[in-house]
């Protein structure tokens, strides 16, 4: 295969059936029975049904891979499957997967994202296996402690670092895609709808009288004729993701996608705002000399224990080893290990007070590290030990805390868990202890203001009384149930195929916002022959990223080289899509949309790697 292989050609291919097939073997980059010199790579991703994106990006890696002879296979798993295979157990060749946050990235996450000192801990903190100690981690600590241009300096080394020795390759940031309908609820933004700021913004549009869900008449009711069983306003969700019915643990690394009612069950004691930081559990911080101390509101556990200054120390140390040294090698929480790595130690200085050690780190590092669920110890304490997973083989130890589904979660958030019926819905209510409730000063007195220093807009929030999430079959249906009132709005980002559906909706409407979380494709760089940088920038121009934009995204996303590319005010000239027709760091090898197998072939023999007369991509040494 010497010629063109055509981007029509190739993304036909990309076809939903066939992309939702089983496990193809456990291949290594090492020779087979069959194929004995010839370099195997397993592509993981999850199948079509669940993550469509994923899978399309995953069909155009490997039809180019083995356009030019290398034997790539891919392996669809179930997203929780694939994220303890990548994510815990580091078993992969590569992966295609979405960065997860909810809001355009800070500098800061690529800190527990690609730094070393997270090599030998499982969980979303560098899943590469990546080390550079001289360059990218050094970059990484001095984004840490500098300001202003010359925190802007070290940010800019960084993204020309990672760029260059690619140990993940960006493809693109999509569009979050939702429909709403604004009948009953209004406020819907457009940065991140369904997104716990999104969610708490909201505003009562008026309240449903109609007593049943069936009229009178006998005719067929839609949802704004079902009243709840409390005379509240209920907020009808609807998503794809059956995960929220059965778990809620928000540390575990394998079933969160963007955390939104786990952040809403689990207060921070800082909250991002926009472009701000503001206080939440906490009433506000100090920064003293390498310390940030912290005051806590009065707030109280769903259960109805206080919050205290212990729970917030219990927290920190917890996130940093969730055995709490009862095993022989701590196991860290799988998620914010980034964010908690800031945190040093924490000294209880009263019941409302604790001061957080946190070393020379700027202001902007030391706010994120606020940005941390916290947990109540006397429900948390009591998972430390070892733990299995029935039916599922862990090769690192892990603790309760970890695997556990925390059922029935107790958290001091603005909502609190009611039930759940597993794969079909999950319904909460509104926490009325809660501190957005109470809001408002006593006879002047700012000082009595339980909810002093957060806007405008949260105080006396939610303005739902329960918050009921039922699981669709897929976006269509999710869609569907929206534009027909059973629900206000869908949850799981849309794919594009839905978007047509939406328009067809009289009473439904598109509503898009800013991306954070990025689709890229992680190597496992524990394992030759993608521990080679020079391999791996081969890999990354193998991707046609316009292309995958425009048919794959149809549109609904942005191209781009830098993991900080919705957050352009860090992202170089150079490293800047703006402009461009192309990849400004690794360029598709090919002309117009199509894939130039001799040209590609050149670069890997450029890199050190030969072929054998049949066209095949020799493993090394052979």
């Amino acid at each position: 295969m010497n010629g063109q292989i055509g981007r029509r050609e190739a993304l036909a291919r990309i076809g939903l059936g066939a992309l939702s097939a089983g496990c193809l073997g456990r291949t290594r980059n090492i020779a087979g029975r069959d194929r004995a010199s010839q370099l195997t790579l397993r592509i993981d991703a999850a199948p079509a049904d669940r993550d469509p994106n994923g899978i399309r990006i995953a069909k155009h890696l490997a039809e180019n891979l083995n356009a030019v002879g290398v034997d790539a296979r891919i392996n669809t798993l179930r997203e929780t499957d694939l994220w303890r295979k990548v994510l815990i157990n580091q078993d992969f060749d590569v992966y295609v997967g979405q960065f997860l946050e909810l809001d355009p990235l800070n500098p800061d996450a690529m800190y527990a994202f690609t730094h070393s000192r997270f090599v030998t801990e499982s969980g979303r903190q560098n899943p590469f296996g990546f080390t550079d100690i001289t360059g990218v981690d050094e970059q990484l600590e001095r984004q840490r402690r500098a300001e202003g241009d010359a925190r802007a300096d070290a940010v800019t080394d960084l993204q020309r670092s990672l760029c260059e020795l690619q140990p993940f390759s960006v493809v693109a940031f999509p569009d979050p895609l939702t429909a709403v309908r604004e009948e009953r609820f209004t406020g819907w933004t457009n940065r991140r709808p369904v997104s716990p700021v999104g969610l708490l913004g909201l505003e009562r549009a008026g309240t449903s009288d109609v007593a049943t869900a069936n009229d009178s008449t006998g005719g067929n009711a839609t949802a704004d004729d079902v009243e709840t069983e409390d005379g509240g306003d209920t907020l009808r969700l609807v998503t794809t993701d059956a995960n929220i019915t059965e778990n809620w643990n928000p540390i575990a690394a394998e079933y969160r996608r963007g955390g939104t009612f786990t952040a809403l069950l689990y207060d921070q004691l800082a909250l991002v705002d926009g472009d701000e930081v503001v206080p939440w559990l906490c009433s506000g911080w100090e920064r003293g000399d390498g310390t940030v101390t912290v005051t806590l509101r009065d707030a109280r556990w769903h259960d109805g224990e206080p919050v205290t200054a212990e729970d917030v120390a219990f927290t920190y140390e917890f996130l940093r080893d969730t055995s709490m040294g009862r095993l022989e090698a701590a196991v860290p929480t799988p998620r914010f290990r980034g964010r908690s790595s800031v945190v040093r130690s924490a000294r209880v200085i009263d019941d409302a007070t604790v001061e957080l050690a946190v070393g020379d780190v700027n202001d902007a590092v030391a706010a994120r590290a606020l940005q941390v669920p916290i947990l109540p110890e006397h429900v948390w304490s009591d998972r430390t030990e070892a733990a299995t997973i029935a039916g599922f083989e862990f090769d690192v130890e892990t603790t309760e805390a970890v695997v556990t589904n925390n059922e029935d979660p107790v958290g001091s958030g603005p909502i609190r868990f009611v039930e759940a019926t597993a794969e079909e819905s999950v319904t909460f209510e509104r926490n009325l202890d809660h501190f957005l409730v109470g809001a408002g000063a006593v006879d002047g007195d700012a000082a009595s203001d339980p909810a002093a220093g957060i806007p405008e807009r949260f105080r006396g929030k939610p303005a739902f009384e329960r918050l009921e999430i039922a699981v669709m079959p897929s976006d269509i249906a999710a869609v569907q149930a929206v534009g027909d009132g059973f629900a206000d709005a869908t949850v799981s980002n849309l794919g594009p195929d839905a978007v047509p559906r939406i328009g067809r909706e009289a009473d439904a409407r598109l509503v898009t916002g800013e991306a954070g979380g990025f689709y890229h494709v992680g190597y496992n760089t524990r394992r030759t022959p993608l521990s080679n940088p020079r391999f791996r920038a081969v890999l990354a121009s193998l991707v046609d990223k316009d292309a995958l934009v425009d048919d794959a995204f149809d549109g609904y996303a942005e191209p781009a080289a830098s993991p900080l590319a919705t957050s352009p005010e860090w992202v170089p000239t150079d490293l800047s899509w703006d402009g461009r027709e192309t990849d400004p760091v690794s360029p598709f090898v090919g002309d117009a949309g199509s894939l130039n197998v001799e040209g590609a072939r050149e670069r890997f023999r450029d890199a050190g790697y030969r072929f054998d007369d049949e066209g095949r991509l020799l493993s090394r040494g052979e």
